[in-house]
């Protein structure tokens, strides 16, 4: 009977094999991509310097604001600086000599240390989207976000293969006060997933509570000698630089931790329609906050961001994958380079409301071109819908299963032995086909990049199915995630410290949703 077992399993075993492989849970995360392909470098260098110059001059004589914060202005003034009431005027080539002490790269730390995230050089680091106060699903519709929808995101990014990153306000809970919520999101990222994770900038005491926490998750020391968050902190363009944000910059980059220092930018509103003119007011703002990081803290973390989209001159909003904004991004990133900064822009970005063909266009334009813009870390590169306003949770595993595309275009085309095919070429011949030969037999588990959501059945069998759309793939997939789903083990000890600092801070103050 043994025998007889065997014999059976030898004829059914490679199918049921595939099929149990294909059926089990995965939590498996692919490295950050390492790009083994050229950038493309869109503007020359007399253009650059154009640009370069022009910037220098926007900081001469324009000046930036820096709003209720006589702190910085101090630092300004005592670094060179013009200070005339809030306007800062930089003499040429102080901001770039300040930004020098930046490092030209980052490594994040994640709790699970395979996980860790180099950003800058070749690198590629994928985030998901960051901010939406509404979340949409098939089911339910259109709708404020809430704390659950949050852990769901969380969950789903865990998950998701190709996402290197928990990201941070993946949707903006409205049912937690606004003094509060930071506390449960952070909490979320640090014990529903093991990847790295993002701080909250809304107020500077919401910074430090983001750093006391990572303190209980990876301890004191080590925090203040390793970069465990990257956080996101926006001017207010044009050439503004408001308390808040800066507050939190100054609280991350004193505790050694990574801030993206990005301009907001829709062109035609918050800056030049034209795309030199803006790629001129993005540098001299991200010259100007880099700078100022290190007049805080020499050597602390910064990233080189652009967040730039065009507008509607007939609707007033804000559009997006046009040709303008994937120009724009190819000129920062080059200007970055210059600068030996990482570069953060690109995303999943659309203006559709719904996830269909208008948001599969509009993303896949930015997609591309932040992998071949040279984008070191990509914000909001999956959920992204309606112009940012929502975070839709088939959007999230469509476009996560379409980052998986990013990775296999970054590996550029290998000529080693294997991939010329010799040997399969000879053994085919003239008029015979290749699904039997060897080097097919070989190779065929990872010789395509194959989607994990899409359908690419034949009619029949689709129809059969009822004839489902991708959203509907997409909400079928979400709903096999979310029941997959196992948490990362923590430790117990650091779980209840969690805990209590959250319920502690949480009981220090009334409810402000202000």
């Amino acid at each position: 009977m043994a025998d007889v077992a065997t014999r059976r399993r030898g004829r059914s075993g490679g199918g049921a094999a595939r099929r149990a492989e294909r059926s089990a849970v995965s939590v498996e995360t692919a490295k950050y991509i390492e790009r083994n392909i050229p950038n493309f470098e869109i503007l020359n260098d007399e253009a650059l310097e154009i640009i370069e110059a022009n910037a220098e001059t926007v900081l001469e004589e324009i000046g930036v604001n820096f709003v209720n914060n006589p702190g910085a202005l101090e630092l300004w003034r005592e670094a060179g600086a013009t200070v005339e009431g809030e306007r800062v005027h930089i003499p040429r080539g102080l901001a770039r000599k300040l930004c020098a002490t930046a490092p030209s790269s980052i490594t994040q730390v994640a709790r699970n240390r395979d996980r860790d995230v180099v950003i800058g050089g070749k690198s590629l680091v994928l985030a998901p989207v960051y901010g939406p106060p509404f979340v949409r699903d098939l089911e339910g519709g259109r709708r404020y976000a809430t704390m659950e929808d949050f852990r769901k995101f969380v969950k789903l990014g865990y998950m998701s293969k190709w996402l290197h990153h928990s990201g941070g306000t993946v949707c903006e809970p409205t049912d937690i006060a606004v003094n509060k919520r930071h506390l449960d999101m952070l909490q979320a990222h640090m014990t529903l997933s093991d990847k790295p994770f993002m701080g909250s900038v809304t107020e500077p005491s919401r910074a430090q509570d983001s750093v006391e926490m990572c303190e209980i998750l990876f301890g004191k020391d080590f925090v203040q000698e390793n970069t465990v968050m990257t956080s996101l902190i926006n001017i207010n363009s044009p050439l503004t630089f408001d308390d808040v944000m800066m507050g939190s910059l100054e609280v991350y980059a004193k505790n050694n931790q990574a801030c993206i220092i990005s301009p907001f930018i829709v062109g035609g509103a918050m800056a030049p329609v034209s795309v030199a003119g803006t790629l001129t007011q993005v540098l001299a703002e991200v010259l100007a906050g880099i700078a100022y990081s290190q007049l805080i803290r020499p050597g602390a973390p910064v990233i080189f961001g652009a967040f730039v989209t065009s507008i509607d001159m007939n609707s007033g909003a804000p559009t997006f994958g046009t040709p303008e904004a994937s120009q724009i991004l190819y000129g920062a990133g080059q200007l970055a380079r210059r600068m030996g900064l990482p570069f953060r822009s690109g995303g999943g970005l659309c203006g559709s409301k719904l996830p269909d063909a208008q948001a599969a266009y509009e993303t896949a334009n930015t997609l591309n071109a932040a992998l071949m813009g040279g984008v070191n870390f990509m914000l909001h590169s999956c959920g992204w819908l309606e112009g940012g306003l929502v975070s839709s949770f088939e959007k999230f595993v469509l476009d996560a299963d379409q980052l998986g595309i990013l990775h296999h275009l970054a590996k550029g085309v290998s000529v080693d032995e294997n991939a010329q095919a010799m040997d399969a070429i000879r053994e085919v011949g003239p008029g015979g086909h290749y699904l039997g030969c060897g080097h097919t037999q070989a190779n065929f588990k990872t010789a395509f990049w194959r989607s994990g959501v899409l359908d690419y059945k034949p009619f029949e069998t689709w129809a059969d199915e009822g004839s489902r759309d991708s959203q509907s793939l997409a909400a079928a997939k979400v709903k096999k995630m979310l029941a997959d789903y196992q948490a990362p083990a923590l430790d117990v000890a650091i779980t209840e410290a969690l805990d209590d600092y959250v319920a502690r801070k949480k009981a220090s103050m009334p409810d402000s949703f202000l």
